[in-house]
């Protein structure tokens, strides 16, 4: 195994850390970004980089001197996150990194109905632009964690999706197509731009079926107007940057931009995609909170 580093970084949430998990399991050296090195996992083989955010150049090169690879994921939502991706970028061209594999997302593109699909958008344009980095961009959907996350205490998944569908993606897939890709250097991903998604496209109306079939109890999907669904998540208190955000995600979906099934995660990594009902069987704590309610 070549004895390149690859840089992780968001280690300590669920793609990034499963990522870690498989490149350690490989032998690959795997240095650990985070801004709370105290948070990041215990990888076998890792290493944990000093603290650094995004959006810090300086502690971000310092980060990662002497990483070959970096595996981008993308900052949490933030008026400021294209910004931070730029800073994260310069500061791994300065330290010598010579490739990068973000984690994009499907339909990223400048006129995104997904406001936060369109962050993606500039940050690859601006990883593009920066000539002899080798990259890799890896589109993925909805996560399918975030079906029972989107589901009320009163068991009703509620938006403005119409009869749209998505084709939502497990965590563990995203994941085993990432370690793939990072895994390859013979450069064969370079300049490709991957669409990660489940291997089925269901409406909301049908998720709602399985999270009944899972939980026990009925739940619903009710659509919504634009205007009823800011309505209904007044009450969080969110910018309005972010409500933005959470509504325009359902229209994406309604629109059919996120509809597209892929075969990246059989293609790449080998497998079939896990399905909805394959998702919430495996991982029960995700909608422990929604049982006997």
């Amino acid at each position: 195994m070549s004895d390149d580093v690859v840089a992780v970084t968001g280690a300590s949430g669920r793609i990034g850390r499963r990522v870690a998990d498989r490149l350690g399991a490989a032998g690959v050296p795997v240095r650990l970004l985070g801004r709370d090195p105290a948070r990041l996992p215990e990888v076998p083989g890792a290493v944990k980089a000093p603290p650094a955010a995004y959006g810090d150049g300086e502690a971000m090169r310092a980060a990662l001197d002497g990483a070959d690879t970096l595996f981008l994921v993308s900052a949490h939502e933030s008026p400021d996150r294209v910004a931070e991706h730029r800073t994260a970028v310069d500061a791994a061209v300065a330290a010598g990194v010579g490739r990068i594999v973000y984690l994009s997302f499907q339909g990223a593109g400048p006129d995104a109905t997904f406001t936060f699909a369109r962050d993606h958008w500039h940050t690859e344009q601006y990883v593009r632009a920066h000539e002899g980095l080798a990259f890799t961009f890896l589109r993925d959907n909805w996560y399918l964690a975030g079906i029972p996350a989107m589901t009320g205490p009163d068991g009703v998944i509620r938006g403005p999706a119409g009869n749209g569908r998505v084709a939502a993606v497990a965590h563990e897939d995203i994941a085993d197509v990432a370690a793939v890709v990072l895994l390859a250097r013979d450069g064969r991903h370079d300049g490709a731009a991957y669409d990660v998604t489940g291997g089925e496209a269901f409406t909301l109306a049908e998720a709602a079926e399985e999270m009944s079939r899972a939980t026990g109890r009925t739940i619903r999907y009710l659509p919504e107007t634009r205007e009823e669904a800011y309505a209904s998540r007044a009450g969080y208190g969110a910018e309005r940057w972010r409500l933005d955000g959470w509504v325009s995600s359902y229209e994406a979906v309604a629109r059919g931009e996120l509809a597209a099934v892929s075969d990246t995660v059989e293609r790449v990594a080998g497998h079939e995609p896990m399905t909805l009902r394959a998702y919430l069987s495996a991982h029960p704590r995700d909608y422990a909170h929604l049982v006997g309610r």
